[in-house]
This record gives C-alpha cells, sequence and structure tokens, in this order.
C-alpha cells in the first residue's frame, strides 16, 4: 500500500498528523507545499492525499484541481482554517473526498482518512476488474449470463424475437445487443413504441403513405419499415398495438410485403422484427385483444427480463455506473456509495426497475452533500416511495427456453437539477404514483431549509431571513419535516 500524503505549511499540523496516523499502522509522507507535492507527482503517488487549502504560493485547491486532471480516482481531503462555505463548496465542485475545518479532532480526522483510504483501495481493485470497454449490457447475476449466453446463441440468426419485462427492465438494450450481434448490425435499427403513437398516425408511422393518402399527406413519406430496410425494427409495446393494425403487421410477417397508406404497390419488407411487452400477451390472446396468429408469429424466441428485485446482487455494478454516468454528463467527480447505502438499495422493491436506479443516480450526484454517500443522504421518503407502488403487471412465468436479466441504458443528460427533477417527476408517475407534489414538494422544502441552516451554522432566524420566509414558518416547517440542527439565534 502506497503512503498518505500530507501537504501543509503548518510544521505542527504536519506532525500531529504524522504521529496519529503512524500509530494507526500508517505510513505517511509530508511536503510544506503544494509545489513540493507537484513535483513529487512527477515520480509517485499516494494512496490518499490531505492538503491544507490556504498555503503561499500554489493553493491547496490549486493542489486539487492538478491532482484531479491526472489521477481523478485519488481521494482528495481539504483542510483550512477558514470553515466558511465558499472554501467548502469549492473543494467539493473540485472534487474532494471531504472538508476538514481546522480546528479538527485528530481521532476525527483519523476516521475520515481511514475511510478514503479504504474508498481508495476499493477504487484500485474496481479498475483492476473492470473489462477494457464497458459493455451494453452489465450484470454478475445468473440471468445475466443466460442473456449472454442467449445474444451469442442467436448472433448468427435473423429470426424474430420476443423480449418480455417489466417497465424500466431495459428491452430495448436487449434488442440493440441482438441487432448489434447479428448478421444484420451494419443495417439500420429502427426502433418505435406502439403504445405512444396515436391509432390513428400509428399505420402511416410503420408503413408510410403516398402523397395525397390523407388531408396534410403533402409528399411521399417511408415508414418505419422502409427505413430499416436490410437491419432491424424494434416494436416495443407491442401488446398494446390496435387490433386492426394487428392484422396488417401479421401480413407483413407472413409474405414480406406491405402497402404504404394510399398506395397501390406492394413493398418488399426484408427487416428482421424484435418485439417487446410488459403486457401478458397469453392472456391479451386469451381476452381477445391480441391476435393468437400473430403471437405465434412474434412468440419464434422469447427472452424474459426479470425485475430488478430478482437480482438484486447487480445493484452494485449498476449504481456505480450510472454515478459515473450523470457525474460524466454534469462535468463533475463521481460521487460513491458506502456499503451501507448500497446494502439499503438492495433491500428496496424498486418498481421502476433498472430506470429507477438510474434516475435515483441521477438525484444522488446532484442533491447527495458529500462525494461518500451514506444512507442518511438518500431521499428521504425513497422506502416509503418504493413500498407504497402499485405493483407492475404480472408476468407469466418463464416457458421453456426462455432467458433472464436486466441491462443497462446509459442516462440522458438532464438539463440541470430541474432536469433530474422532471425525470424523477416522471419515474413516480410511471410508477403510478398519486402523491408527487407532497413527496417531492417536502423534499425540496428540507433541502432549501438545510442547506440555509448549514449557511448560518444553525441559526433558524438568519436561516428565515435568508430564505424569504417568517420565523414562525421556518419553525413549523423543522418541525414537520422532522430537520435537526437548528437552533434560535443568539
Amino acid at each position: 500500500m502506497k503512503p498518505i500524503w500530507i501537504v501543509d505549511d503548518d510544521a505542527s499540523i504536519r506532525w500531529v498528523l504524522e504521529k496519529a496516523l503512524a500509530r494507526d499502522g500508517l505510513d505517511t509522507k509530508s511536503f510544506a507545499s503544494a509545489r513540493e507535492a507537484l513535483a513529487a507527482f512527477e515520480r509517485e503517488t499516494p494512496q490518499v492525499l490531505v492538503s491544507d487549502i490556504r498555503m503561499p504560493g500554489e493553493s491547496g485547491l490549486d493542489l486539487l484541481q492538478a491532482v484531479k486532471d491526472k489521477h481523478p480516482g485519488l481521494p482528495v481531503i481539504v483542510i483550512t482554517a477558514f470553515s466558511d462555505l465558499d472554501s467548502a463548496v469549492a473543494s467539493f465542485q473540485g472534487g474532494a473526498f471531504d472538508y476538514l475545518a481546522k480546528p479538527f479532532d485528530i481521532d476525527k480526522a483519523v476516521a475520515l482518512i481511514r475511510r478514503a483510504l479504504e474508498e481508495s483501495l476499493r477504487e484500485e481493485a474496481s479498475v483492476e476488474n473492470m473489462p477494457a470497454e464497458t459493455p451494453e449490457i452489465l450484470g454478475h447475476a445468473p440471468a445475466m449470463q443466460e442473456v449472454f449466453r442467449a445474444i451469442g446463441r442467436l448472433s448468427q440468426s435473423n429470426v424474430t424475437v420476443l423480449i418480455t419485462g417489466e417497465s424500466g427492465s431495459g428491452k430495448e438494450l436487449v434488442a440493440r445487443a441482438l441487432h448489434k450481434h447479428s448478421p444484420r448490425a451494419s443495417e439500420p435499427f429502427v426502433a418505435i413504441n406502439t403504445a405512444a403513437i396515436p391509432k390513428d398516425l400509428l399505420e402511416s408511422e410503420l408503413f408510410g403513405h403516398e402523397r395525397g393518402a390523407f388531408t396534410g399527406a403533402q409528399a411521399m413519406r417511408r415508414g418505419r419499415f422502409e427505413q430499416a430496410e436490410g437491419g432491424t425494427l424494434f416494436l416495443d409495446e407491442i401488446g398494446d398495438m390496435p387490433f386492426d393494425l394487428q392484422t396488417r403487421l401479421l401480413r407483413v410477417l407472413s409474405d414480406g410485403h406491405f402497402y404504404r397508406v394510399g398506395g397501390h404497390q406492394p413493398v418488399k419488407a426484408n427487416v428482421r422484427v424484435i418485439a417487446a411487452t410488459h403486457q401478458n400477451l397469453e392472456q391479451r390472446v386469451r381476452d381477445g385483444l391480441f391476435r393468437e396468429d400473430l403471437y405465434h408469429r412474434l412468440n419464434v424466441i422469447r427472452l424474459r427480463l426479470p425485475p430488478l428485485r430478482e437480482r438484486r446482487e447487480d445493484i452494485p455494478l449498476l449504481a456505480r455506473h450510472f454515478l459515473v454516468q450523470s457525474a460524466h454528463q454534469l462535468g463533475v467527480e463521481p460521487k460513491r456509495l458506502s456499503d451501507e447505502a448500497v446494502n439499503y438499495l438492495a433491500t428496496l422493491e424498486l418498481p421502476g426497475n433498472v430506470r429507477q436506479l438510474e434516475n435515483l443516480c441521477n438525484w444522488i450526484t446532484v442533491m447527495a452533500p458529500g462525494q461518500m454517500v451514506e444512507v442518511k443522504d438518500l431521499p428521504r421518503d425513497l422506502a416509503t416511495e418504493t413500498a407504497g407502488l402499485p405493483a407492475v403487471s404480472a408476468l407469466p412465468a418463464p416457458a421453456q427456453g426462455e432467458v433472464a436479466g436486466v441491462p443497462m441504458t446509459v442516462p440522458p443528460a438532464p438539463d440541470g437539477w430541474t432536469g433530474l427533477l422532471e425525470l424523477q417527476a416522471a419515474s413516480m408517475l410511471s410508477a403510478g404514483n398519486h402523491e408527487i407534489m407532497d413527496v417531492l414538494g417536502r423534499q425540496f422544502e428540507s433541502a432549501l431549509i438545510k442547506a440555509a441552516l448549514k449557511f448560518t451554522h444553525g441559526r433558524k432566524n438568519d436561516a428565515a431571513q435568508r430564505l424569504g420566509i417568517g420565523r414562525n414558518t421556518i419553525t413549523r416547517k423543522i418541525a414537520e419535516l422532522g430537520i435537526d440542527g437548528a437552533r434560535d439565534d443568539g
């Protein structure tokens, strides 16, 4: 293990930390300036860097920036006699592991350095075990290995595939992987959500239309089948397709030809079809809502994706990837989940599946106060939200030949914190939560009041004035939201 570096122009601080860490069995190396430490970085690197902010010459923030540019995974703890908000914010924006204000308790300082050391060793281990290129589907669960094997077995095939799984489980990503590893990989992959397009427009979207076929059709338009010529057409939520359009789709799958809306000449379709649904298609056939002959045409090979609650062992891997992706999109240092936080997430139902975990990691990237995320830093109502949501439509038990697994999608780039708020709201809406205004409103108020109390060192009257609310209002809100750390000004 490499030594812990201490950078401080105060010799007494260096001496105290050296002795305390030595008693804990940890090797150290000290520097009196940022310039000395930067010169040493040309020859070696530490396991953890502990640096003062205010120093002659280059500051600790300059050192932090230089280190993070070349060694982004190195934990850096900044210490300063100026325990002001600007220093703390600048440190965290620069990617600091944590912030320590002088005068500090030496035992707490050693405990903090210990945590950073554990994180550094864990990061090194994960990097060593990480594949050179991130695959399009991630997971260690046995069900995930079945997905890999299925994609491999289908890699030389053009057979129709039906993917079933709950909402948010990543069906489109599996479809893209099937296309990428097929003989049609160099041709287009075209996706359409058949449940998201009005019935009157869906026929034209799928098959295109001729000029003058209907009011507003001023030019001929190629549909998704023609756009996917030679490649793959992914029909998402096929179980919700209108019954009369099912007949037209069946005809294309049967004879390989279709007609544009308003057209009289058949168009040949050389397309591989992959369909997906969260519906129980067998039950919809029994209810007369889905054609039985179309069901058998689609159900040639079936891949079943289990919900995230059936593969909880993959949550750490998925969460770590989502945090890295989210941080990259926002241009910040990735947050890290403590072992306790990961274990806590693994106990939740997460009815929104991988998509809900992805949205949660976006929230953590923006809202969690430190680089190391503990259970207390997670949304206050997370357990209530996930436990109280209605279950997603149950899927039939896997038929013979089905395989299981949940892939991971790349999160969309949110537009600041309001974009993340929209993502969270969309996730809750799709999951059927009917108390979104109350839940998110409480979280918003709680975050504002906590930030103001931290800024005013717990003085609630001062915090109320800075927030632009009355003293009685903040007192009532602190009690309602169960916020700790507030005190009367004095």
